[in-house]
Formats: structure tokens, C-alpha cells, sequence
């Protein structure tokens, strides 16, 4: 688990067993930001949800394929984040998708400096996303 701010983490694929220890780490929504199928073996948003509703969790499903993050998902996934009941855990393959997304849904929020910083204290290097960042202002 990275944490991005106080309202979002981020954090690599979830396993189903881990969903009780985020509910009980006290946070409120799960977002999923990976197409279903995209790895085998990877458990389907549908069975994270269930579980996650078991626990007292909202669910987030906003897909977004690797390596193709277009601006109107980060439009998407700000409008997720501000309408989640917070905090959020959000998880893709690896947390980059969700760190990227979150950076570009920052840019009116943020600072570019403030973006990549946070960002690289979670380990994330959204550095070379700056241009990206700034044209969103």
C-alpha cells in the first residue's frame, strides 16, 4: 500500500483475502482501475466487490488498459474520487495506473512539483508524466 494523499492509497492487484485487513485499516471504497482478464489468475472485479460489500466497503470499477491512460479517464477517475466515500484503496497490477491517473486527475488540485513529489515519496515516478500534468491546467 502507497499512500498518495489523505484520501487515496494505491496499491498493486488485491487479493480477495487481503479485502477484510483494508476494510479494518479503515477505508471506505475500493476502486479497481485493471480490465477484468487482464493477467490469468486474476480475481474478477465481481468477486472483489462481493467480498468488499461483505466487509461494509463501496466498490469503484473504473477499467483503464495499460500503458493507454487518455485524459478522459482521468476526468472519469477524478469524478470517482470525489464522489467515493474516503478514503479510497485503489489497485491496478502494479499501483502505476492508479499513480498516474490520480496525478492527471490532480493537476487542477496540485502543483506539478507537489504531484511528482508525492508521487516519488510512494515510489512512483511520475516525472516524465510533468508535461502531461501541466497541460491539464
Amino acid at each position: 500500500m502507497k499512500r498518495l494523499s489523505d484520501d487515496l492509497t494505491v496499491s498493486p492487484q488485491v487479493p480477495l483475502e487481503a479485502i477484510p485487513a483494508i476494510a479494518e485499516a479503515g477505508f471506505k471504497t475500493i476502486m479497481c482501475n485493471r480490465p477484468d482478464q487482464e493477467d490469468p489468475g486474476q480475481p474478477s472485479f465481481d468477486e472483489i466487490s462481493a467480498k468488499a460489500t461483505q466487509c461494509g466497503l463501496e466498490t469503484v470499477f473504473l477499467p483503464v488498459v495499460s500503458g493507454n491512460v487518455q485524459d478522459s479517464d482521468a476526468d472519469a477517475f477524478a469524478t470517482a474520487l470525489a464522489n467515493a466515500a474516503k478514503p479510497v484503496f485503489a489497485y491496478c497490477r502494479t499501483g502505476t495506473r492508479c499513480t498516474i491517473l490520480w496525478s492527471l486527475a490532480s493537476a487542477d488540485k496540485m502543483t506539478t512539483p507537489e504531484i511528482v513529489t508525492a508521487a516519488a515519496n510512494a515510489g512512483y515516478d511520475m516525472a516524465g508524466l510533468a508535461p502531461r500534468i501541466d497541460a491539464r491546467r
